[in-house]
């Protein structure tokens, strides 16, 4: 009885043994994949938080506490930086539509309103200069203001007649000035176009009025024109006429040849229209009607 006691007693510590070891792995292995999972998201927020995208279209100029605003641009892709130290500045670098609107008076002092449209982008090589004087929104700070200062200088140096007429050399004369006064802020303009220009209701009112009263006077005018030459028509057929009756009367003291070719003329006329005409019959002047039968 004594040897089972022991040899069960060995087998109970032995499965109590195998029981602890098996514990003892699945608890390691619990704590690896613990720490593995603990590791692998303490990488991606250190990497998230350390790693910035630069999309299509966009560049990158770094503040950093320290020494300020970089000089370095950078462009897409995925870069480094320091969290807290160093912050990344965003910049849209393509195209962009820009509508500037404004009323001014011409040289005439007649009221104008214009519409300018404009299309903008930074020069990359001044990017930490607009950033430092005029920040992320620049165009909203510079285009307003010197688009209306261009405008109201240019429209000012013609008349009201002359901005519709000389439209393009006004629109020319706007792009040339814009293009260079924004050059000086560090922006670029790949376009300039004026796309709207009216005046006052006064002033398009009093150009239809006028308008209205070009077209009665040339109205007018071609009426005085088209009598002269009816006139001058009547004039050279009375005269023509006269001359036709010094030629007839001429003819007729030199003889009657010229009554005779009249009558002639008059009586192929009279022959030819009764021809034409039905239920007329012609008879000869002499013999019978009825075929040449002898007559009783």
């Amino acid at each position: 009885c004594l040897i089972e006691l022991e040899e069960q007693n060995k087998k109970n510590k032995n499965k109590k043994k195998s029981t602890h070891d098996m514990n003892f792995m699945k608890s390691s292995l619990s704590n690896k994949i613990g720490f593995g999972a603990l590791a692998i998201g303490l990488g991606s927020f250190i990497i998230q938080q350390t790693t910035y995208d630069v999309d299509g279209g966009q560049r990158v100029i770094m503040f950093d506490r320290i020494r300020g605003v970089s000089e370095k641009i950078r462009g897409e892709g995925l870069h480094f930086y320091i969290p807290w130290l160093q912050h990344p500045i965003v910049f849209d670098v393509t195209t962009r539509p820009k509508v500037i609107t404004t009323e001014t008076g011409s040289k005439d002092l007649q009221t104008c309103n214009l519409q300018l449209r404009v299309l903008f982008r930074p020069d990359l090589t001044r990017l930490k200069n607009i950033y430092q004087t005029l920040g992320e929104n620049y165009h909203q700070k510079v285009l307003p203001s010197i688009g209306n200062e261009v405008l109201k200088a240019v429209v000012a140096e013609y008349d009201a007649g002359e901005l519709i007429t000389k439209r393009e050399t006004v629109s020319q004369n706007i792009r040339e000035r814009l293009i260079k006064r924004a050059r000086d802020f560090g922006i670029l303009l790949d376009d300039v176009a004026l796309t709207d220009l009216t005046f006052s209701r006064e002033y398009t009112k009093a150009i239809e009025s006028k308008q209205v009263a070009q077209q009665q006077a040339e109205e007018k005018i071609f009426v005085v024109e088209r009598a002269k030459r009816e006139m001058e028509a009547q004039i050279i057929l009375a005269e023509a006429e006269t001359e036709s009756a010094r030629l007839i009367a001429d003819a007729m003291k030199s003889g009657n040849e010229f009554l005779q070719l009249r009558q002639i003329e008059a009586a192929k006329e009279i022959a030819h229209k009764l021809s034409r005409s039905r239920g007329v019959v012609y008879l000869p002047n002499n013999g019978n009607v009825l075929l040449n039968l002898p007559q009783n």
